[in-house]
């Protein structure tokens, strides 16, 4: 490849040159140059090294399709790896290098391989490794994993960062009435057809302009239909989205885009995202996604100098480059007559190989005049050279075998044996292609959903045609009258072309060049039993990684039906499947890592919780206190201290991360007795009531207390990691099941900051903060009761008494804005009577001596029964649960029971998930777990709550196994009543 940049012509700056750099060397491109161009113009051959023997690569294309210039961008944290280099729009200061070899691409000691490619065919890593005898100490696979360290070592392509990623990335979202993928001819006529009836459009492009095709083409008119059909978009404000990817279609319309933001910005600024992941929800697609030029299996076809024709062409007339003096260009169609004449215009000297015994006179008339040598019945057999072509030789057919003919000399090989229509986006939505013999290609199926191909994705190969179909294509997808066209093909029919080779020679043919899939690998398949389509692309790995079919797929099948003895049609084809071109792991994250890897909530007490001493823990979305620690305490020491605080004087305990429901209407009281198992019907105002909700199969799904506020009106409070879930029920309970019910609900925990205040003394202190301190006494708001009262400083607030701790509680609501303002005047109030703050830890201690459940106990697995809340249930009315939980399996006595767990010896202590097994049979599941532990200031040693078969009576005064062989070991435990602490609930109705 002897490529020189033209003085004139193309569509780069040359007012704009840039500076980049390729294996540490500095060259110079120009604005509207891709790294490809670039390297090409400065005379670069060598650009990668292939997968498995290290083989020299060059470009091979001018497109995503491409498998030889495969490289690496950047450098340190910003390093990224396998990127094609036809795809990178260049910009000053761009760093790029070779990979996959050593020293460099251009002398790669790892090119030694190729010797003993013979024995690196289709399995060989199964066949010889994993079939060797193993080490004395192995057993089956000893040495295979001792060969495993080594190849891992040599395998892959590029080397990823192992520094964070500075970049930024957003998730967006966006809806349009159409959505009109690529932007060749026939995507701006349908986006213009579309935005003319109204329609809101959005047009999604790779490239950095609009165009597609219409880019490489040298003609004027070529140009003034490209910027006439521009300007009548921006003109109907039509959404243009350039260097933007769909990379995948899904259900109901949506697709699947990434934008490149910033990364052909030499300067990427800390606000500005590197990439967008946008998620579209279209009511119709338009697929006018283009087709890729197929090449053709012969001996070193993947040699530096070896192209596709309309490569050739877009490097001509789109970067001002003539890729070569000498060439050869070999075809079987009409396409390539054009390009010929262009490239022979140009100062080259070519020679036109045509399988074909004739061809159209206006174009053999065309490309004579231009000084094209034309050839026929003759298609390449054998690429010269080594790292770069420097002839080939040519083949010719006799009958059912190829015959060797004349060599050319050359210095760039341009091969054309057809053209596949991208249809990879329409087999997302399991559309199968169609195999088109006239065309030899695969053409898109009707799709029972709203998307339509147009353009040469759809078979369609002339530029007027191509506009037709993308105006037909918006017709058809907006449900108008459409014109039925016709796929017109070229005007002397295409003569199929997979493989050149001579009988019984065995060469290295290149179906994937991405990958070292040969032609003998696609044959060696078939010999050994894979004859399935979707088997030759996972024995042979053909069409994987970030090629997914686009070079190599149709030659494999074609190569596979011939050793089959079948049509094309009869082998079918792999399934596309997203992405399209490959997609950043940091696009999929977008700005979900660190510390927002999850959405982070905070309560309305979070900055106050902190100012005193707090340190947080996550619950479920939502950042909570874990502890108070004072100066010099541990977590332990902590906890235990707030815990014992609580049981003695009062404690404080922010709770706003609730759940809260606000559930109205004339019909409210029904629809809360039908999904809670107990009564709610006769609530009666001013009261609470603590509630189990079941899921359809019988077992628990939450748990929670509602508040009746007035006669339609309720607060149904949840679980801090259920309010999701809950919320998400009972929305689909009354749109679905029940929409008769005039109800209505709202998720208002954001509205209010809540606290609970637990311990003897906690009257006193509520009181002291209370407009009127009598409106919490024993007489005035009983246990479970409710009620609207004011705060000294005349904040609204609602009290509930209610208790999780099992010692006297009020739970207090007041609006989020004022809730610092509350927590300001129980601490003062508090502290003075030996009050403390407490987080999650002690809470969690202070629960389980008093055998509450939670998450940890209600996991999804277990019933009422099992949970011991069984008598709550109703047996005079219907519930959401209430028949499966009868299920026999789920009444069986010896189901696992909640429990309370002491250790045998007070001095020990277990972890929650061990399991629990009698002492002679610890062995697999065990007879139960255990869900929760914790050091008991009241009892004065570890304790525990969990589910054991048969539970308490069927293990009293029996001494069962805790047994946790990861951590700790075996405890002898005690099985006792979960009810650990004031079991008769004295302290909370006093």
């Amino acid at each position: 490849m002897s490529a020189t940049r033209l003085s004139k012509g193309g569509r780069i700056d040359r007012s704009q040159p840039l500076r980049f750099t390729w294996d540490g060397r500095s060259y110079q491109g120009f604005a509207g140059d891709t790294l490809a161009s670039a390297l090409m113009a400065n005379g670069e051959r060598v650009l990668g090294r292939s997968f498995k023997y290290h083989r020299p690569r060059g470009i091979m294309s001018a497109g995503v399709e491409e498998s030889g210039a495969i490289v690496t961008l950047g450098t340190g944290n910003r390093a990224e790896p396998n990127t094609k280099a036809t795809m990178v729009e260049l910009y000053d200061g761009l760093v790029a290098s070779g990979q996959n070899a050593w020293p460099n691409v251009r002398n790669d000691i790892g090119a030694a391989l190729g010797v003993f490619g013979r024995f690196f065919s289709a399995g060989f890593y199964y066949k010889t490794f994993m079939g060797l005898p193993p080490f004395e100490w192995g057993r089956g696979t000893g040495l295979w994993m001792q060969y495993e360290k080594i190849i891992r070592k040599a395998a892959g392509m590029g080397e990823a960062s192992r520094e964070a990623d500075p970049d930024s990335y957003d998730h967006l979202h966006a809806f349009c009435d159409v959505l009109v993928v690529g932007s060749g001819i026939a995507g701006l006529n349908a986006a213009l057809r579309a935005a003319q009836q109204g329609k809101d459009v959005i047009l999604v492009e790779q490239d950095y302009t609009l165009g597609g095709d219409l880019l490489n083409q040298a003609d004027q008119a070529a140009e003034d239909t490209r910027s006439e059909l521009i300007a009548a978009l921006e003109s109907a404000d039509v959404r243009i989205m350039t260097r933007t990817t769909a990379f995948g279609l899904y259900d109901y319309g949506t697709a699947g885009l990434l934008q490149r933001v910033s990364d052909h910005l030499a300067v990427k600024t800390e606000h500005c995202p590197r990439q967008r992941f946008w998620t579209v929800r279209a009511a119709a697609t338009i697929l006018a996604t283009g087709a890729l030029e197929r090449t053709v299996a012969f001996e070193n076809n993947d040699r530096p100098g070896v192209m596709t024709v309309n490569a050739a062409r877009s490097y001509l007339n789109r970067f001002g480059i003539l890729p070569g003096q000498n060439i050869v260009l070999s075809t079987n169609n009409d396409s390539t007559y054009e390009v010929a004449a262009e490239l022979a215009g140009a100062g080259a000297r070519v020679t036109l190989v045509d399988l074909r015994a004739a061809a159209p006179a206006a174009l053999v008339d065309q490309t004579r005049g231009a000084g094209v040598q034309l050839k026929t019945g003759l298609a390449p057999l054998r690429a010269l050279g080594h790292k770069a072509v420097t002839g080939v030789q040519l083949a010719r057919p006799n009958r059912n075998n190829w015959v060797a003919a004349e060599t050319l000399p050359c210095d760039l090989l341009l091969v054309s044996a057809g053209w596949s229509p991208v249809v990879n986006l329409l087999s997302h939505r399991g559309a199968k292609p169609v195999w088109d013999q006239t065309l030899a290609c695969f053409l898109p199926a009707p799709c029972a959903e709203n998307v339509t191909m147009a353009g040469s994705a759809a078979g369609h190969w002339d530029a007027k045609s191509c506009a037709a179909s993308g105006r037909t294509a918006a017709d058809q997808a907006l449900g108008l009258p459409k014109e039925d066209l016709a796929r017109l093909g070229w005007e002397t029919p295409i003569t199929p072309l997979y493989e050149v080779r001579l009988p019984g020679k065995k060469t290295k043919s290149f179906v994937d060049p991405q990958h070292d899939v040969t032609a003998a690998d696609v044959r060696l398949a078939h010999q050994e039993g894979f004859v399935s389509v979707e088997h030759l692309k996972r024995y042979t790995t053909l069409g994987m990684a970030t090629d997914q079919g686009k070079m190599g797929n149709v030659i494999g099948l074609a190569l596979m039906a011939e050793a089959l003895g079948k049509e094309i049609p009869a082998v079918g084809t792999t399934r596309f499947r997203p992405p399209y071109t490959p997609v950043a792991i940091g696009a999929l994250a977008g700005r979900n890592t660190g510390s927002h890897f999850k959405v982070l909530r905070r309560t309305p007490l979070h900055d106050w919780n902190l100012r005193h001493g707090a340190t947080m823990t996550d619950a479920g979305l939502w950042h909570r206190p874990w502890y108070f620690a004072r100066k010099g305490e541990t977590i332990t020491e902590a906890y235990i201290r707030e815990a014992t605080t609580v049981r003695q004087t009062l404690g404080i305990c922010d709770v706003s991360s609730l759940g809260k429901i606000a559930v109205q209407g004339p019909d409210a009281s029904e629809f809360l007795n039908r999904i809670y198992s107990n009564a709610f019907a006769k609530l009666a105002v001013g009261k609470a009531r603590y509630g189990i909700m079941l899921r359809d199969d019988g077992m628990v799904m939450d748990d929670g207390t509602t508040w009746r506020l007035s006669e339609n009106d309720f607060l149904l409070t949840t679980t801090t990691t259920g309010a999701g879930k809950v919320m998400v029920w009972l929305e689909e309970l009354l749109q679905l099941r029940w929409p008769e019910l005039k109800v209505h609900v709202t998720s208002v925990s954001d509205q209010w900051a809540g606290v609970s205040v637990a311990g003897p003394q906690t009257r006193q202190a509520i009181a002291a903060c209370l407009e009127d301190p009598d409106a919490i006494s024993a007489e005035n708001l009983p246990f479970m009761g409710v009620r609207e009262t004011r705060l000294k400083s005349g904040i609204k607030c609602l009290i509930a008494r209610i208790s999780f701790s099992g010692e006297l509680a009020y739970e207090l609501y007041v609006p989020a804005n004022r809730g610092e303002a509350m927590m300001e005047m129980l601490w003062a109030a508090s502290e003075p009577l030996g009050g403390c703050l407490y987080g999650l830890e002690a809470l969690g201690t202070l629960r389980i001596e008093k055998g509450h459940v939670t998450g940890a106990e209600l996991d999804g697995r277990v019933t009422i029964d099992d949970a011991g809340l069984g008598k709550m249930a109703s047996t005079k009315k219907p519930f959401i649960g209430s028949a499966l939980r009868q299920r026999p399996e789920l009444e069986r006595a010896d189901r696992p029971q909640l429990v309370g767990i002491f250790p045998k010896d007070r001095s020990e202590s277990f972890n929650g998930g061990a399991l629990l097994c009698k002492p002679d049979e610890i062995s697999g599941f065990g007879e139960g777990w255990i869900t929760a532990v914790t050091h008991s200031p009241a009892m004065g040693h570890w304790i525990g709550l969990g589910y054991i078969s048969g539970g308490q009576e069927a293990w009293q005064g029996k001494v069962v196994t805790a047994t946790d062989p990861v951590r700790k070991g075996d405890v002898a435990v005690e099985i006792v009543s979960p009810h650990m602490f004031d079991p008769k609930g004295e302290r909370m109705h006093g």
